[in-house]
């Protein structure tokens, strides 16, 4: 994910302590199989919450900020000119890139811990004050982009034959991507100090409410992420149980949700409406560095694509169930003839790391240093952040991965997609903190790509017919979830923003709109029953990252054809493999295909990587 999405740790006291176990963490930690389940350990970038080495940090971070505000401001135009301009400049960004790096690790810290515990009062009010500080310190740094942006295009290119800045290209071409969107100063300070109070503020509400939420389930009152787990049990009564406390509670906040989701909405078309930005999506697409038709073409593909694997497909699982049809509660139910049982954590670890050794050694050696350095965070616990992630911090650091495991084979594969991510950030850390993030065009490809490779590994050694035809099932399921799915979503954000531009939205309109995309994708033989209007509120992507969806098909749809290229010629492929995940942010992802003789620009590109779902649904038909 992102860089500076602030995500993730636990610390269970309003009392600050050390950023390993503390004796509630080490209470609350989990079991599967007979392994207990990691947790990590931030001490790597801070103590605790109340450590000394984060005032310190802080205050380095203010003064940093003020100091290169003070020798750098409204002088870059008439420096640059020089003839040593191009070393000048180089010397400014190696220190804005210093500043960059710290206020990484503070914030990331701050998330970090904030994400194993979102409702802790201390921990909450750590990260509100981590993020007000940064955001105000940063604030002296605005001018520095905005002065450079100003500068000709022939000065910038003369300045950067110096070696020193030259090194710092990619960044500096990326950022007058920008240029046209780019606002006169004072409006971006305003813009940028009233961002703690604005989305990210409504980001903490949306957070903080996700996780309070509790659903009864069976005399029990649960958080989400033990009910949304529900929804892949074994029991057709306990899924059903499941998803009427999830479409309950949900209706009971609906107001909430339905606020969050139009103040952002309305946030978001402001800051676009100023900016010049023609589509709702234009600004995560300049962000993504992907142009808008590539997109487009995306999704009219997938969308095309709707009667040839989700409908086909859930067609099929509903004969499975030998039904006509199947409730929305059991779209992700276990087949009747998968494997039962828990996957403990060893199995799944061993699994996820010989995958990756028989592609690459390397990448396996990469992957094995989350387990062994403690960067993983596994069991589930109450106030901790549903789902999962891998956050690369910055590079004088390391990245974490979250995780709620629970012994499904859908955790072990998303093991798999995290530690992705964690290998990619790895390699491309040494590109610095301005030119390793890496745009959401790529950055879901190395997770897709891991859980491949595992898929691949498992499906090898499955010798059981069923069980082969199960786990087969199950990777076109996740398929369907990465693809499909996710194009609805971004179908669905985008009608939400494009009338909320005309007013506000009531939650009975969200949940129509939710309806109609979500039909659309899933086909006649989902039956979607009573309160499945209201599950579009628990989805965080919508809230901290308008847009980012389509990135997750995007991906999956380049891996599908990156895989071919590796099964029709592996010599020499992991090494470009890893070479393009070293990239970073230093190139276009036309760039980084190339040497793979992959074209996304294509119009038939996309449709070879929905081909490859296509054929594992024909090859289920033909099982009995």
């Amino acid at each position: 994910m992102a860089r500076r999405s602030a995500a993730a740790v636990k610390q269970k006291s309003v009392k600050p302590k050390a950023a390993g176990k503390s004796p509630a963490a080490k209470a609350a930690t989990s079991k599967v199989g007979a392994a207990k389940l990691p947790e990590w350990n931030l001490a790597d970038l801070y103590p605790s919450i109340g450590a000394p080495e984060v005032s310190r940090d802080l205050d380095k971070l203010d003064a940093d900020c003020a100091a290169f505000e003070t020798a750098y401001k409204g002088k870059i135009a008439s420096e640059i000119a020089k003839e040593d301009g191009g070393a000048w400049l180089a010397e400014a960004v190696k220190a804005y890139e210093a500043i960059d790096d710290l206020a990484g690790r503070l914030i990331s810290f701050a998330g970090l811990i904030h994400a194993g515990d979102t409702v802790d009062p201390a921990i909450s009010k750590f990260y509100g004050d981590v993020s007000e500080r940064i955001t105000n310190a940063s604030t002296h740094l605005l001018f520095f982009t905005l002065e450079l942006n100003r500068i000709g295009d022939d000065v910038i290119e003369r300045a950067m034959q110096a070696p020193a800045l030259g090194h710092y290209r990619p960044w500096i071409e990326d950022i007058r991507k920008d240029k046209p969107y780019q606002l006169e100063d004072r409006v971006e300070q305003l813009f940028h100090e009233k961002s703690t109070t604005s989305y990210g503020a409504w980001n903490r509400q949306f957070d903080q409410t996700i996780s309070a939420l509790r659903f009864k389930v069976g005399g029990k009152e649960l958080a989400i992420e033990p009910v949304l787990n529900l929804l892949q049990d074994r029991s057709g009564d306990k899924r059903k149980a499941a998803a009427q406390a999830l479409a309950k509670t949900f209706k009971d906040n609906e107001r909430t949700f339905a606020l969050v989701t139009n103040t952002l909405a309305k946030d978001k078309e402001i800051s676009d409406r100023w900016r010049g930005f023609q589509d709702v999506a234009d600004s995560r697409h300049l962000a993504n560095r992907v142009e808008r038709e590539v997109v487009d073409a995306l999704v009219a593909s997938v969308r095309a694509a709707y009667p040839r694997i989700s409908h086909r497909y859930y067609a099929l699982k509903a004969r499975w169930f030998k039904k006509k049809t199947l409730p929305h509660w059991d779209r992700n139910a276990p087949l009747p003839f998968a494997a039962t049982g828990s996957i403990g954590w060893s199995e799944a670890k061993n699994t996820v790391l010989k995958a990756y050794g028989e592609f690459s050694p390397r990448m396996a050696s990469i992957a094995e240093r989350f387990f062994d350095d403690r960067w993983i965070d596994a069991p589930v616990r109450p106030g901790k952040s549903p789902g999962a992630f891998s956050h690369p911090t910055t590079p004088s650091a390391h990245p974490y991965v979250l995780l709620n495991y629970q012994g499904k084979p859908r955790d072990v594969m998303t093991l798999a997609h995290e530690l992705g991510h964690g290998v990619h950030q790895v390699l491309a850390a040494k590109n610095g903190a301005l030119m390793a993030p890496t745009p959401l065009t790529l950055a879901e490809t190395a997770s897709v790509f891991g859980e491949m490779l595992t898929f691949k590994r498992l499906l090898a050694q499955t010798k059981n017919a069923r069980q082969r035809q199960a786990l087969l099932a199950g990777k076109v399921e996740d398929m369907i979830n990465t693809v499909v799915r996710q194009i609805a979503f971004y179908s669905f954000e985008r009608a939400i923003h494009i009338e909320r531009r005309q007013g506000e939205l009531t939650a009975q309109r969200i949940g129509e709109i939710w309806l109609g995309v979500q039909g659309e994708s899933l086909g006649p033989a989902i039956d979607i029953k009573p309160g499945y209007e209201t599950f579009w509120m628990y989805i965080p992507h919508f809230i901290h990252s308008p847009f980012y969806v389509y990135a997750y098909a995007f991906g999956d749809c380049l891996v599908n054809s990156l895989y071919a290229v590796y099964e029709n010629a592996s010599q020499g492929f992991a090494e470009r493999y890893l070479d393009m995940l070293a990239a970073g942010g230093t190139k276009h992802y036309s760039e980084l295909l190339a040497p793979f003789g992959l074209n996304a620009k294509d119009p038939t590109f996309w449709d070879g990587g929905l081909s490859v779902i296509e054929r594992m649904i024909d090859e289920l038909e033909t099982m009995k």
